[in-house]
């Protein structure tokens, strides 16, 4: 294998650690191992170089660096990317998981926080002022890929998608430029990293609109896996208010204490509830829950909403093995429900899942066009990941989730969403920007024409 030191002169790493204010870790160096890790441990990859950025004069010179020669570039922030496009085999990656200050204005109600927060630290920020606005389901996840890719969350049928909240964003292009985008100022660039990915700089830093939200109504609520009550949430989520976010979950009980132990590691559904409304209607919310189906168990209470971005947390830690899969669909088929029932009967793991995610209200209030991310029309996402604890074991469930989402794709739509891609989806990146991709494709070609930024799911200039 081809390595950096056999690659360049030594007095071109000097150079580049003379130019940043951060570390530069290299193969070799007593915290290579550690630097090189990513959150999916199916990915094992050896850069050549780290860096682990500290500011914005950084991520320029580490641009600058991998562009001049020629050396493959992946930029990091919460490293959650499932296919691993966080890191790299022989090239540079660019580590931002350091620079993680936010700034929060109460009066504007906005936030800017720089690129290599995750969504605990915006959270727990934000929510000192009593705001908040849409961003995952587990805490540890980076702002940066999931708002670049869309932003999905319990907040969405509210507030819209984390890109429908970002008001600017400053970035590094691939000619080393930094540049601060806005609907007014590099607009193109600042309508394509709106669901677009990475493909077009690094984002050193997000300015989002903030909601008044402090405490919700939320939790789970467990039930039999059966068709009926997948229906019922179905029904239940078409005439809510959009103050409630709810999101289906598929899989086998976990072992927590509202849960009969009976019941630990057997097949159910369950909902995951997210009330930003009056606190006045929480006993509503609770009968609407309850009329799902027979309640197998039952945690839904009042919370500051960061609790509710955390619930996952101690189930997803950093290290398990993980292979995705993605879907759109427009309302929830009978067919698609079948499979969830079927597939979800044989979910290999407790750490595994599908969860549903409701895409109405906010939403769908923005048009197809408004940003690049074009899925506008659809009511529901699907996130299926078999999460194991070894590789072989990963290896092994491929085919479950692949059969799965084979039953599953003449209920959905095209495209899916790209944050739930995985490194085998490269080809259905057109169909994920339908009529968008055109634009998208133009713009990179204008602002990154050689593909620096092609370690993603890649829109090739």
């Amino acid at each position: 294998m081809t390595t950096y030191r056999t690659a360049l002169d030594e007095r071109l790493l000097e150079r580049l650690r003379g130019a940043v204010r951060g570390e530069v870790v290299e193969l070799g160096d007593p915290d290579y191992d550690d630097a090189r890790k990513v959150y999916n441990a199916m990915i094992d990859k050896r850069p050549a170089i780290v860096v682990r950025a500290v500011d914005a004069g950084d991520a320029v010179a580490t641009v600058d660096f991998a562009r001049d020669h020629g050396l493959p570039l992946a930029v990091r922030g919460g490293s959650h990317s499932v296919p691993g496009h966080g890191t790299c085999d022989d090239g540079v990656v660019l580590d931002l998981g350091r620079m993680r200050g936010i700034r929060v204005d109460p009066g504007t109600r906005t936030a800017r926080a720089e690129g290599g927060c995750t969504w605990a630290d915006f959270n727990h920020a934000t929510h000192a002022f009593g705001l908040a606005t849409t961003g995952g389901v587990v805490s540890t996840t980076g702002i940066g890929g999931l708002t670049t890719g869309g932003g999905m969350g319990y907040l969405a049928r509210r507030c819209g998608l984390a890109c429908d909240n970002l008001l600017s964003v400053d970035l590094v292009t691939a000619d080393g430029s930094f540049l601060t985008c806005t609907e007014e100022e590099n607009a193109d660039l600042m309508w394509a990293v709106r669901g677009g990915g990475g493909n077009f700089g690094v984002v050193t830093s997000f300015e989002y609109r903030l909601h008044p939200i402090a405490d919700i109504l939320g939790g789970p609520t467990f039930y039999p896996l059966d068709g009926e009550v997948i229906r019922r949430y179905r029904e239940m989520i078409a005439d809510a208010d959009e103050g409630l976010g709810a999101l289906l979950v598929v899989g086998l009980g976990p072992p927590v204490p509202f849960l009969p132990e009976r019941w630990h590691g057997r097949p159910m559904c369950g909902v995951v509830a997210c009330w930003t409304g009056p606190e006045d209607q929480d006993d509503s919310i609770r009968a609407r829950l309850a009329g799902l189906g027979p309640v197998l168990g039952q945690s839904v209470g009042r919370m500051p909403y960061p609790m509710i971005n955390t619930l996952f947390d101690e189930l997803l830690p950093a290290g398990l093995f993980h292979y995705w899969k993605g879907t759109f669909s427009r309302g929830l088929p009978d067919g698609a429900i079948d499979a969830y029932v079927e597939y979800g009967a044989s979910t290999p793991t407790i750490e595994s899942a599908t969860v549903v995610f409701p895409l109405d209200g906010a939403v769908q209030r923005v048009g197809p066009e408004d940003t690049a991310f074009s899925y506008r029309d659809v009511d529901f996402s699907t996130a299926l990941s078999p999460t194991l604890g070894t590789r072989e074991e990963c290896e092994v469930h491929k085919d479950w989730v692949r059969a799965y989402y084979g039953a599953l794709r003449p209920h959905s739509a095209e495209g899916g969403y790209v944050n739930f891609m995985d490194s085998d989806d490269q080809d259905r990146v057109r169909a994920n920007y339908r009529g968008n991709y055109a634009r998208l494709t133009e713009i990179k070609r204008r602002h990154d024409p050689g593909n620096l930024f092609r370690l993603n799911h890649n829109i090739a200039p």
